[in-house]
């Protein structure tokens, strides 16, 4: 079965027909072979001209066309230069007020955050000596409860009490 949804086809049979009827035509025609050749000969003289005059207009259509889309690419290249020209300028500008900002933050957290710090360190400084002095009192305790053990044999009994 024949498919007309494809177009093609029809286009082609449509070409098809109308180069049948022109020969056809030139066949049947009423004028001699010579009188058609000429008359022919004009027609395509005049098609020539009318399609170089065609060809011209159009190559000058192009040109013209092609120069003021140029111009106007370069318009706009020169107005998106200068905005984002601008763009960074105000990211520049913004960066600096950020870093500004952070900057006088960081000023006001260092002093308290150094002061926490050496809080801390005299702190631990102070449990570091406690920590000394009991381990000094223990070990105190452990040698004079050694030196007053019974020794038996290998094993000696010593019994310490932590200081509190």
């Amino acid at each position: 079965m024949y498919d007309y949804r494809r177009g093609g086809s029809v286009f082609g049979a449509f070409l098809l027909g109308g180069l049948i009827g022109a020969i056809l035509g030139l066949l049947f025609a009423p004028r001699s072979g010579k009188e058609t050749r000429e008359i022919i000969a004009e027609r395509a003289e005049d098609y020539w001209g009318q399609g170089v005059e065609v060809y011209n207009t159009g190559k000058d259509k192009a040109a013209e066309a092609y120069s003021s889309g140029k111009e106007k690419v370069g318009e706009s290249a020169e107005q998106l230069k200068v905005k984002i020209d601008e763009a960074r300028g105000r990211l520049q500008e913004t960066v600096a007020k950020s870093a500004e900002g952070a900057k006088g933050k960081i000023d006001d957290v260092v002093p308290v955050a150094k002061d926490a710090v050496d809080k801390a360190a005299e702190k631990t400084k102070g449990g570091i000596d406690v920590a000394g002095s009991k381990a000094s009192g223990t070990l105190g305790a452990v040698a004079e409860k050694a030196k007053s053990a019974k020794v038996e044999g290998d094993v000696v009994d010593v019994a310490v009490e932590p200081e509190v």
